[in-house]
């Protein structure tokens, strides 16, 4: 099948662009809605951290750490490098024992506007702490420890990605038929849309009061709706679509425009794709169908900025809009 189209872009009352994908609405009896080709295979890229963070809880490396929330929603994090997030690592990494230099992500400067200009106005370098994935590598290196793990843990065959392989295929329930190495150096394992879905479905519908691996989904879905601004940041649209939907969902963006959703109240998981990794569609697309659901309210400002009716030149004339395509959503 082929993808959907999904997201519009009009100007002077023509179809300028529009940008096509795949999209899963999973239930607790299967799929409820499908855009595009279900059983698409994709690499989820940072949409799936919470499904890489679940063996950190499962096997009591968390516990055995005393992680607290806010730590569980940096290890699902893809944050901007702010100085909230850097200084949060590098004190998980002290209260360890270990420092930056014991990272595998690598360094990029930050995308957050304030610690950005900051090190751009000064002669300090970003560090490893900047780098979007250090909550989850922080988290694997807690995970490693635990496991008595040597210190390349991103390898493929290492006992942390054999437990974080195993734990993917389990919850998409497929097995994984290609893995690429992710922007942070770690092992990221492709599945079909209907298969993150699924996953997603699986948090939002896990007990608190359940079996391991349901309470850990359920601790790091709760973690990740409670602290918003350590899961992304300011300005960005996993956070302001999590405080616009005031807890009730779990949001999560990955490279290549991923999204996915995770709406514990309605026991619902949302996966979407757009194809040509255009994030100002992902991004519009998760909004739509979490407007859709029930859970962002139409009228809320955040839905204008990512959806927006009427789109303006640098003078602030309205040229066009950006609207769903026919069909979707």
């Amino acid at each position: 099948m082929a993808a959907a189209p999904m997201i519009e872009l009009w100007r002077g009352g023509m179809l300028e662009s529009w940008h096509s994908g795949h999209a899963v609405v999973f239930g607790p009896g299967g799929i409820e809605a499908a855009w595009g080709d279900p059983e698409a295979v994709i690499y989820p890229r940072s949409s799936c951290k919470m499904l890489q963070a679940l063996p950190l809880l499962e096997s009591g490396a968390a516990a055995a750490a005393g992680l607290t929330d806010a730590q569980l929603a940096l290890s699902c994090a893809s944050h901007s490098g702010g100085a909230i997030h850097a200084q949060s690592v590098a004190a998980w990494l002290g209260d360890m024992g270990m420092s930056e230099g014991d990272l595998r992500c690598g360094t990029h400067m930050p995308w957050d506007k304030d610690e950005n200009k900051r090190l751009t106005c000064s002669e300090e370098s970003p560090c490893q702490l900047h780098n979007n994935c250090s909550g989850k590598h922080a988290g694997f290196l807690t995970l490693n420890r635990h496991l008595k793990g040597g210190s390349e843990y991103v390898e493929l065959d290492h006992p942390v990605q054999r437990a974080v392989k195993a734990t993917f295929e389990e919850v998409v329930q497929e097995t994984s038929p290609a893995w690429g190495i992710d922007g942070c150096s770690a092992p990221n394992f492709a599945c079909s849309v209907t298969g993150l879905a699924r996953a997603m479905q699986f948090f939002a519908a896990a007990n608190p009061e359940g079996n391991i691996r349901e309470a850990a989904a359920a601790r790091l879905t709760r973690a990740m709706a409670a602290f918003p601004e350590l899961v992304a940041g300011k300005g960005r649209a996993c956070t302001e679509l999590m405080e616009a939907c005031n807890g009730r969902a779990a949001i999560k963006t990955g490279a290549e425009a991923v999204y996915v959703a995770i709406i514990p109240e309605q026991k619902r998981g949302i996966a979407l794709k757009i194809v040509d990794g255009g994030t100002r569609a992902s991004e519009a697309a998760i909004a739509a169908l979490l407007v859709k659901l029930g859970v962002l309210d139409a009228a809320h400002p955040v839905v204008e900025k990512i959806l927006p009716s009427a789109q303006k030149n640098w003078r602030g004339f309205t040229y066009g809009a950006m609207r769903l395509a026919p069909g979707f959503a």
